[in-house]
């Protein structure tokens, strides 16, 4: 069985879409993954949607799987959409024959209606946390210059899918949009992405506890489920927390474990490496250096701003631009 992330292909300030026609998109759509019509689906799918299933014949292949081993949806439970940036959101949730454990099904719809997201997948629950008062040790800055928007961030699993796992309980995802577009022509060249080749900076002093750094870059459409991070940096803080920077490009990180290293200073480039969708850099802290063998903690930066306002000290938001105020 697979599950497909979402692939925000669109996002920015303010849903141009509308909720009321989100909502209605989003039940059209989910009726016709529901009830196999599969042509009328694909129509409305964006190609970096349609690249994830590969063709059409794919998208009937994942949608056996979903009732092999769930059966057939009997009852919707509740529905709702959430905008985050340009993109809104349609999420249904819905109990299945062979399942007890109810399915979520979400939808990201752009602007223009086109369907720039999909997934079906049992119902998420937030991952316990004995550090949800946690204040951060470190003194955190911004791991970029520029403006980027926080696509994934925050506590609920409405604005963060990464809640659900306990080491990237408060992670956040982010990347570059320019007039509610990630890419500028065709969003199959990685080059393309604004956030593509941006130098990704240290958050902080620290000590660099591990490093890859040779991992290919995917193409569009594919993903690296078996290296979730990527090509990517780990930072000890010295005090308990570590930093985890992902997703960079292939042969941009030339540091190496024990290096010594200054906030702002470069770690490596903006990548589409590993588990990723497009290029964008994920970042986390948590317990330990090793990758979801630790319990993640929040990440507070100090002095910058959100949406134009300032934050002396603060966690990023999905849906927010952030920028730092150097």
């Amino acid at each position: 069985m697979r599950f497909l992330p979402i692939v925000f292909a669109m996002m920015f300030a303010v849903p141009a879409f509308g909720q009321e026609p989100a909502l209605q998109k989003g039940q059209e759509a989910a009726e016709a993954f529901v009830t196999g019509q599969f042509a009328e689906l694909w129509d409305e799918m964006s190609p970096p949607v349609q690249a994830l299933f590969g063709d059409i014949a794919g998208l009937e292949q994942f949608h056996q799987g979903v009732t092999d081993g769930f059966g057939a949806e009997t009852e919707i439970l509740s529905e709702h959409v959430t905008a985050i940036g340009d993109v809104s959101v349609y999420s249904r949730v819905s109990r299945w024959s062979l399942s007890e454990t109810p399915l979520i099904t979400e939808l990201a719809i752009g602007p223009d209606g086109e369907i720039v997201g999909f997934r079906v997948q049992p119902q998420p629950q937030l991952a316990e946390s004995d550090y949800l008062d946690y204040d951060t040790k470190a003194e955190l800055t911004l791991p970029f210059k520029g403006d980027w928007l926080v696509v994934w961030g925050g506590r609920t699993l409405e604005t963060n899918y990464h809640a659900v796992h306990r080491a990237q309980r408060f992670a956040i995802d982010v990347l570059i949009s320019r007039d509610g577009n990630t890419h500028a022509g065709d969003p199959s060249v990685l080059e393309n992405y604004y956030c593509w080749d941006e130098p990704i900076l240290s958050p902080g002093k620290g000590t660099i506890a591990a490093v890859v750094a040779d991992l290919p870059d995917n193409a569009i459409g594919a993903t690296d489920a078996g290296n979730p991070a990527g090509n990517h940096v780990v930072i000890d803080f010295g005090n308990g927390e570590f930093a985890f920077l992902g997703h960079m490009r292939q042969g941009s990180i030339t540091l190496k474990p024990g290096d010594e290293i200054a906030a702002g200073q470069e770690l490596g480039r903006c990548g589409n490496s590993g588990n990723t969708s497009e290029p964008h850099l994920h970042m986390h802290l948590q317990t330990t250096p090793t990758l979801a063998e630790g319990e993640g903690l929040p990440a507070f930066f100090n002095d910058y701003r959100a949406d134009g306002a300032l934050v002396e000290r603060g966690e990023p938001q999905a849906g927010q631009t952030i920028s730092a105020t150097d």
